[in-house]
């Protein structure tokens, strides 16, 4: 019987997967970066905007909701997302995947400026937001908000919580030979410690441990990749070529078409950045911030450091190493890749996965919690925190096929309301932008941050 869930489950996540979803999403990335005069050519003031002090409203600095909304998206995507992309769309699947960060910088910078927009404060005097909200006050269709926040709470406990805390367990049982007991307890009281604290306590945790676990692993890769430098230009013809022609079968590679290559390299672009899923502008919600668009530029950085970035390293490294040819799978892969480090290479790739999805895990449950707040009230809060704890364990020493299929059509499910919304609000986000983003009023509020600075000294 099991069997015959997992592969219903399996035939629904095709569907949703399918072409109209990824159509929707790569078309609403590209829309909106046309609409915005293209965005991405403020990535450099976003980048200076993430560690300048902010005035303004809110819970947390600009920068720990960066570091928080990257604790969530930077993870497995990142790493064995982007060896599966490889593996089943060929290395031309790196090239839509990076065009999927490039562009969807822009669709971030729009649900991160929305949801600061149409945020609330809550009882326990907290500022709160998201699409949900958006949906809600900005397109007066709350059952769609109630949908959204439905699928976030789901999504959240399957894909942020049990698979994390699945995955740390498996690795270290795997690598060190530790009992998935003993991960799943001390595991649950890391993250018990962190996040009954609530935001403040998250956001803490994750400006420590997302600069550090993102340094060691760009690091290590820039040395495989300076290893393997002679092999640069073969590796971008091939990307190149095979995004467009598909590529044919080598070692034991199956070989994929131009179809597979795009499908895979969309979809794992969107799991791995989160750009139109909707779940990052919760916590951008939360940020101190004089207005919107400075916030949302702050936001769209976190695309540019997952993706345009990140993914595209470790893509390269693959590729380099030629990882991809010898018919492996997930994390072998990329193991297969950090070997050329020797034995160190298989502990920065084991530390790296670690830290990694515990980041995931601690982001993830402030996007649930935000998410039954609003569907129950504040009262839920200490209860979510509860349950989450729990869940933490339980992942830990379950086996995760059918919790991962069903968490996974949440995750793609959640995307289609909250593009919906940044669709119908275009014009809106567009005034928006027109109205704060012009040279003279970002001079001047950089001079009014200044001025503050020295005062505060």
């Amino acid at each position: 019987m099991l069997t015959n869930i997992e592969q219903w489950i399996n035939q629904i996540n095709d569907f949703v997967w399918g072409p109209v979803l990824l159509i929707l999403l790569f078309g609403t990335h590209v829309y909106l970066t046309i609409r915005l005069k293209f965005i991405q050519r403020f990535i450099g003031l976003g980048i200076k905007l993430s560690v300048s002090k902010e005035g303004g409203k809110g819970d947390i600095s600009q920068f720990a909701a960066l570091t928080t909304a990257l604790a969530a998206t930077i993870g497995t995507g990142n790493i064995v997302g982007v060896a599966s992309a490889i593996a089943i769309g060929g290395p031309g699947a790196l090239l839509w995947m990076w065009l999927t960060g490039v562009f969807g910088i822009a669709t971030k910078y729009s649900e991160a400026l929305l949801s600061i927009k149409f945020r609330e404060v809550d009882k326990n005097g907290n500022i709160v937001g998201g699409p949900m909200f958006v949906l809600e006050k900005g397109l007066k269709q709350k059952w769609l908000g109630i949908t959204f926040a439905v699928l976030t709470v789901i999504a959240s406990f399957g894909i942020g919580n049990m698979v994390q805390a699945n995955s740390i367990s498996h690795l270290l049982s795997d690598q060190f030979g530790i009992s998935p007991i003993i991960t799943g307890i001390v595991l649950t009281i890391l993250t018990g410690v962190v996040i009954l604290g609530g935001i403040r306590s998250i956001a803490r945790v994750c400006e420590m441990l997302v600069p550090f676990m993102a340094i060691l692993y760009v690091v290590s890769l820039i040395i495989i990749i300076v290893m393997t430098i002679d092999k640069i230009p073969q590796t971008i013809s091939l990307i190149l070529s095979s995004a467009f022609t598909g590529q044919a079968a080598v070692g034991g590679f199956a070989g994929a078409g131009v179809k597979e290559a795009i499908r895979a390299g969309v979809a794992r672009g969107l799991f791995s950045n989160e750009s139109g899923l909707g779940s990052a502008p919760i916590v951008a919600a939360a940020a101190k911030t004089k207005n919107a668009v400075r916030q949302a530029l702050v936001s769209s950085t976190g695309t540019f450091w997952d993706t345009v970035i990140i993914c595209a390293l470790t893509g390269i490294g693959i590729i380099n190493t030629d990882a991809w040819m010898f018919g492996l799978k997930g994390a072998e892969i990329p193991g297969k890749m950090f070997s050329l480090l020797g034995d160190v290479g298989g502990i920065i790739l084991s530390v790296s996965l670690l830290l990694f999805v515990f980041s995931t895990i601690l982001g993830w449950s402030y996007y649930g919690e935000k998410a039954l707040e609003y569907l129950l009230g504040v009262k839920s809060i200490l209860i979510f925190r509860i349950f989450w704890v729990f869940f933490v364990f339980i992942g830990s020493i379950s086996t995760l096929n059918i919790v991962w299929g069903f968490s996974d059509i949440a995750n793609a499910l959640m995307a289609i309301p909250n593009l919906i919304s940044l669709l119908l609000l275009s014009n809106f986000i567009k005034k928006e932008t027109d109205r704060f983003l012009s040279k003279e009023k970002i001079e001047e509020e950089d001079i009014e941050l200044i001025k503050l600075e020295q005062f505060e000294k």
